[in-house]
């Protein structure tokens, strides 16, 4: 990770690499007996399980904690959280996805001050680029548990009918494999724009190719779109629309929920892939007639954008963590070293499918989509948090609104980056 830049957030975060029933953060009784709540975003499947697993083996070494999991859907997770933080009813334990959102619960009082709490295994091999990316004013906010970086997951066979023997490597070499894709008679991407953020990924892609490294860490900073490499992206995404890459009805179509949203679409082979982070041979995995891995998965970088600012290599993704609430018990640092020990980040990589943080645990990633996807990661000249978690709840949620928009017809490029800019405005 030395030598790169990570932008992690706001210019205040350290750069380099429902509310529900009965879920307020717990604490000590006079008994001694400790209660705890956890929010997670795994519904089904290995990751809801891992959950379960890793639960039951630390209250077996910590018999007088007990710890109740709430599976909250990842699209519901940002509000319902926000909802409960501001409340002062928080869960102990939740999902952090770091920039903007986590520097907002720090300003807020809302966080636990993890930095002289990271102890054993997790201290001992954990990168210290992936705590950087849980860091805001030199303190650890969140412990890490897996670098999740984009690009394109793609069905091996699907490609291979379609006579596309080359990974793309520019947006045109990608346009012209959509094509033969199509002549198959399949959808070249799959794409859940109902839940808006999988869409607005392809406008960060574009961004992140087409704007100087510089430029974006000021913009993650004063939320101004007014440099160029902005609109630019945004009319390459329009242009790239225009050809029809993705699956009928896109603008419907959910992301990770069933069958029929789009990572179900290529976990079934009726798309031949999908723009996504890290995460979603996972997802893919619980959706396949049989709830395995899709054998035939693979994955390339995202294209290249010729004359764009960009550095080339850049990625975007970021690193998922857990925080504890600031008035949660002393035990909660504990289960988090606990879930980022060795054995645990093992147990996590093959629930999820996803590249662990864990040095030793990494060691046991066999996928070679997975390897090619740390090699990126790892020499990557600069990494991007996903933008609306870069730009907060309130100005991310907008821009990922107004990149739908676009692509429903319902606006110009000109327009959503003003959209952006009033968002910015208005902090």
């Amino acid at each position: 990770m030395k030598g790169k830049r990570i932008l992690a957030g706001s210019a205040a975060l350290v750069v380099g690499a429902l509310a529900l029933a009965g879920c307020s953060a717990g604490g000590s009784s006079n008994d001694g007996k400790v209660e705890m709540t956890l929010w997670q975003n795994s519904t089904t499947g290995p990751g809801q399980q891992f959950w379960k697993d890793a639960i039951a083996a630390f209250e077996r070494e910590n018999p007088d904690v007990t710890i109740k999991m709430q599976s909250v859907q990842n699209e519901d997770m940002d509000g319902k959280l926000q909802t409960s933080l501001n409340a002062g009813d928080p869960p102990d334990i939740f999902l952090q996805r770091g920039g903007g959102k986590m520097a907002a619960m720090v300003q807020a009082g809302q966080l636990m001050d993890l930095t002289d709490k990271i102890e054993g295994e997790a201290k001992d091999n954990i990168s210290e680029g992936s705590f950087k990316a849980e860091t805001y004013q030199d303190k650890v906010w969140a412990m890490p548990l897996s670098v999740l970086p984009g690009g394109i997951f793609y069905s091996q066979d699907l490609y291979t009918a379609a006579g596309i023997t080359e990974n793309p490597t520019t947006i045109d070499d990608l346009v012209a494999a959509n094509d033969k894709l199509k002549a198959t008679g399949v959808a070249p991407l799959a794409l859940g724009a109902k839940d808006a953020w999988p869409a607005a990924h392809w406008f960060y892609w574009f961004a992140i190719r087409e704007c100087a490294p510089k430029t974006m860490e000021e913009t993650g900073d004063s939320k101004d779109f007014s440099d160029p490499c902005w609109l630019k992206a945004a009319e390459d995404l329009e242009k790239f629309a225009a050809t029809e890459p993705f699956n009928e009805g896109f603008l419907t179509t959910s992301a990770q929920q069933g069958a029929g949203s789009s990572a179900g679409l290529v976990a079934n082979h009726k798309a031949a892939g999908e723009l996504m982070g890290a995460w979603d041979p996972g997802v893919i995995a619980s959706l396949t007639p049989d709830e395995q891995p899709l054998p035939d998965l693979a994955w390339y970088p995202f294209p290249e954008v010729p004359g764009g600012k960009g550095e080339p290599g850049s990625i975007m993704g970021g690193v998922d963590g857990y925080s504890c609430a600031a008035q949660a018990p002393k035990e909660c640092a504990d289960f988090l070293n606990f879930v980022a020990s060795n054995d645990q980040q093992t147990a996590y990589y093959k629930a999820y499918n996803s590249p662990p943080v864990n040095k030793v645990a990494q060691e046991a990633v066999t996928e070679p989509y997975l390897k090619q996807i740390l090699e990126a990661y790892n020499q990557a000249p600069f990494v991007s948090q996903w933008l609306d978690t870069v730009l907060g709840q309130n100005v991310g949620n907008a821009l990922n609104v107004a990149v739908v928009s676009m692509l429903a017809g319902q606006s110009t490029p000109q327009q959503m980056i003003d959209e952006a800019n009033k968002a910015g405005a208005k902090g």
